[in-house]
Order: C-alpha cells, then structure tokens, then sequence
C-alpha cells in the first residue's frame, strides 16, 4: 500500500461553485501510479465546502447556490454576525455539504460517473484563499 499527500491552495474566488477536478488531477501525478485505491479531499475551512456533482451543465452550479441561498438565507436572524452578514449562512452550508470527499481509484484514474466532477463551494462573498489536503493511498501498478 502506497500513501501520498499533497496540500493544494485556491486563490478566492467569488461565491458559488467553482468545478476544480483538473486542478486537482494536475496536483497528483501519482495517481497514476495507482491501481486500486482511494483519494481522500479535506477542505480545511468551515464557510465554504465540496462536492461532487454534474459538471456538464454549467446551469447546474448557478441552480446549486440559488437552492443553498434558500436553505441557509442571510436574512435569518443569526446570533453569529461578527464576521458578516454571509458568516453563518457559509457555516450552515458547509455543514450541510462537508468538507472532505473520498472517491475511488481504479487503473490510475479517479473513478467519477460520466457528467460527475468535483466542486468547491464558495459561500461567502469576500472569500479566502482555501486550501484542500489530498491524500492518495492505494496499491500500485504492476
């Protein structure tokens, strides 16, 4: 068994959810060391957070933050207000979402469905660069 680790940063982006697959498939060239295994992603935040979803229709992300927008408004009536109006709306999302995502590994490849990519959410409006640690583990090719 083969472990790798890598700590890739994201510079701030705007708020909503920003495809990052290719980022990350450049970050592990190991992976294609890799018959058998799993990748581990762990977003190192609590206002933005990661998932998996389509990433064939750009619509897709836009329809994900007018959904999220819903479920966590910035006009409930939050105690947690110091850091802005989006702080704990941000937190809730994340919550619901994660922070961290483990994907298959098979013949050196990340084993995603056909329209399925990787996402960061973004939840707040002035973000912070973000920064996910990827560990890799699996057994290599013969």
């Amino acid at each position: 068994m083969q472990f790798y680790q890598t700590r890739i940063q994201f510079p701030a982006v705007r708020r909503g959810c920003h495809l990052i697959t290719e980022k990350i498939l450049e970050s592990l060239p190991e992976l294609r060391k890799i018959q058998v295994g799993t990748l581990h992603c762990f977003l190192q935040h609590t206002s933005a957070s990661l998932s998996i979803n389509e990433n064939a229709d750009p619509d897709v992300r836009v329809d994900m933050e007018l959904a999220l927008d819903h479920v966590a408004p910035e006009s409930l009536n939050y105690i947690h207000t110091m850091e802005g109006p989006d702080d704990m709306p941000a937190h809730v999302k994340s919550t619901l979402i994660g922070c961290s995502l483990q994907i298959p590994v098979t013949a050196g490849r990340l084993a995603l469905g056909t329209w399925q990519g990787i996402y960061l959410c973004e939840h707040r409006n002035q973000a912070t660069p973000r920064s996910i640690v990827l560990t890799l583990m699996g057994i290599e090719r013969a």
